[in-house]
C-alpha cells in the first residue's frame, strides 16, 4: 500500500514535466500548497499559459533533459505528466537516480510516489483545517469516489469533525459562543435533519429533554457535555427559567450549544421564547427546524391531518397546561382537524371544549402514543367516548390526540411507519 506521509512544500522547488490538462492540475496543487513551481514542456494550455504569464511559476519552453533535475537549485518533488509514457519513464528514472521523489501520472504501479485524491475541509465550517488524503491503491477512480463521498459528509456535517484541542477563551472572547436551537423529530432518530445532526457533531455543550432523539446522545464524541433538563408529568426537573440560563451562562463561556428539542422548536416547543432570551444577551443563535409530531405522528399511524375531499385544515393545540381551546375552535373552519400535543393528562377538559366549539359526539378520535418508536401505539374511538377510553386502555404520554374525520383513513391506510433499523 505505500507509506502515506505530508510534504510541506511551502518555498520548496517542484519540477512539473508537461504542459497538458493534467500537468496543469498538478501545478494547481502545488501551487495551492506554496511551492515555486518551474514547468518543461515545449507548450502549456491557456490556463498554464496564464499561471506563467503572471509570474506564478517558471516556464522552460523545451523538451525535458535529465539536467532540468540536476543543474541549478535544489528539486524537492517532480511530477511527470507529458502523455509520452518513454519521457515520463525516463524523468522518474533520473528522479531516482538523484533520490528526489518522482510522481508518474501514467502508471501509478510504476511511480515511486503518487498523488492521493484529496478532500480539504471548507474554510468557515466544523471541517476546517481537515485533509483527507485518499490513495484508492492508486486506482484514482476509486480514491476519486471515496473523496467525493467524504466531502458529502463534510458538506452535511455527518462526519465528527469538530476541533477536539481549542485554547481557553480569553476575557475578550467570553461572548464568542452560540446557541443552536435543533428540532430532533419525533423520535426516530433517522428523521434528524442533515444540519441538526451537523450542529449536533459541532458542539461543546447539548442542552437534551426527553422528547428529543436521545438515542443519538450515544454517537456524541466523549467530551461533549449532556445537560439533561427533561420534564416528565408531574415533575419538572428544570424549569425553563433555569433552561434559559443555561443556554446563556455556557455561550457566554465561549461554547457552541446545541438545544436539542423534539418535533420542531418553534411548534409549542418553547423555541422562540429561547431564541428571544438569547437575542437579548447578544448571543448568536440559529435555528434548525424539525420533523413536527403534530404533522409525522398522525401520518405513522396513517392519518393525514389534511386530506382532498375531508379537510384542508388543522389547528395545532397544547393541552400541557390546560390551556383554553374554545376560542381557536370557535374561530377554526368546522371540518378543521384538531392536534392536541401534550394532552394526555387535560383530556377531559379538551374535549368538552371541543364539544362546546360544536363538533358532533361521534366525531373520531385517536390517540398516538409514542410515536415513530417500536412502542407506538394507536387508540380509535370518538369524541365521546375519549376520556373512558383513554382511562381503560391506559393511554400515556407522549401522546398526540388527532380529532375529525381524518382519523377515518387510518382504517384503509393503516399504520406507515417504515421499518426500524
Amino acid at each position: 500500500m505505500g507509506y502515506p506521509i505530508t510534504l510541506q512544500l511551502r518555498g520548496r522547488r517542484v519540477l512539473v514535466v508537461g504542459g497538458g490538462p493534467v500537468a496543469h492540475r498538478r501545478v494547481c496543487r502545488v501551487l495551492a500548497d506554496g511551492a515555486r513551481v518551474t514547468v518543461v514542456a515545449p507548450s502549456l494550455t491557456p490556463e498554464l499559459a496564464d499561471l506563467a504569464d503572471a509570474g506564478a511559476l517558471e516556464w522552460r519552453a523545451e523538451n525535458y533533459h535529465r539536467s532540468h533535475l540536476t543543474s541549478g537549485e535544489r528539486i524537492w518533488l517532480v511530477h511527470t505528466a507529458t502523455g509520452r509514457p518513454a519521457v515520463d519513464r525516463a524523468v522518474a528514472d533520473d528522479a531516482e537516480t538523484a533520490g528526489i521523489w518522482c510522481v508518474r501520472a501514467d502508471s501509478g504501479a510504476q511511480s515511486a510516489a503518487w498523488s492521493p485524491a484529496v478532500a480539504d475541509g471548507a474554510a468557515g465550517t466544523s471541517a476546517e483545517g481537515l485533509q483527507v488524503a485518499v490513495t484508492g491503491d492508486r486506482d484514482p477512480r476509486r480514491a476519486r469516489a471515496v473523496r467525493d463521498a467524504i466531502l458529502a459528509g463534510f458538506r452535511f456535517g455527518a462526519l465528527p469533525v469538530r476541533r477536539r484541542r481549542r485554547p481557553a477563551p480569553s476575557d475578550t472572547e467570553m461572548s464568542a459562543g452560540s446557541v443552536v436551537l435543533v428540532g430532533g423529530g419525533p423520535g426516530d432518530p433517522r428523521l434528524l435533519t442533515l444540519r441538526g445532526w451537523a450542529a449536533l457533531m459541532d458542539a461543546d455543550v447539548v442542552v437534551t429533554d426527553r422528547l428529543g432523539p436521545r438515542s443519538v446522545l450515544d454517537h456524541l464524541p466523549a467530551d461533549v457535555e449532556v445537560i439533561d433538563v427533561g420534564k416528565a408529568p408531574g415533575r419538572h426537573r428544570v424549569t425553563q427559567d433555569g433552561i434559559n440560563a443555561l443556554l446563556v451562562e455556557h455561550a457566554r463561556a465561549g461554547k457552541r450549544v446545541v438545544r436539542l428539542k423534539g418535533g420542531d422548536p418553534f411548534v409549542l416547543g418553547r423555541g422562540g421564547e429561547e431564541a428571544l432570551v438569547c437575542r437579548e444577551h447578544g448571543i448568536r443563535v440559529e435555528v434548525v427546524p424539525g420533523v413536527s409530531s403534530a404533522v409525522a405522528v398522525p401520518a405513522a399511524a396513517g392519518i393525514p391531518v389534511t386530506h382532498r375531499g375531508v379537510t384542508s385544515s388543522v389547528v395545532v393545540l397544547s393541552g400541557h397546561e390546560g390551556a383554553d381551546a374554545t376560542t381557536a375552535l370557535t374561530a377554526a373552519p368546522s371540518d378543521a382537524t384538531i392536534v392536541l400535543l401534550m394532552g394526555v393528562a387535560t383530556i377531559a377538559a379538551t374535549v368538552a371544549q371541543v364539544l362546546a366549539a360544536g363538533r358532533a359526539p361521534d366525531t373520531p378520535v385517536a390517540f398516538v402514543e409514542s410515536g415513530w418508536t417500536p412502542q407506538q401505539r394507536t387508540t380509535v374511538t370518538t369524541l365521546e367516548k375519549a376520556v373512558w377510553v383513554a382511562e381503560h386502555e391506559g393511554v400515556r404520554a407522549p401522546a398526540v390526540v388527532v380529532i375529525g374525520a381524518v382519523v377515518g383513513l387510518r382504517d384503509r391506510l393503516g399504520d406507515l411507519v417504515g421499518v426500524r433499523v
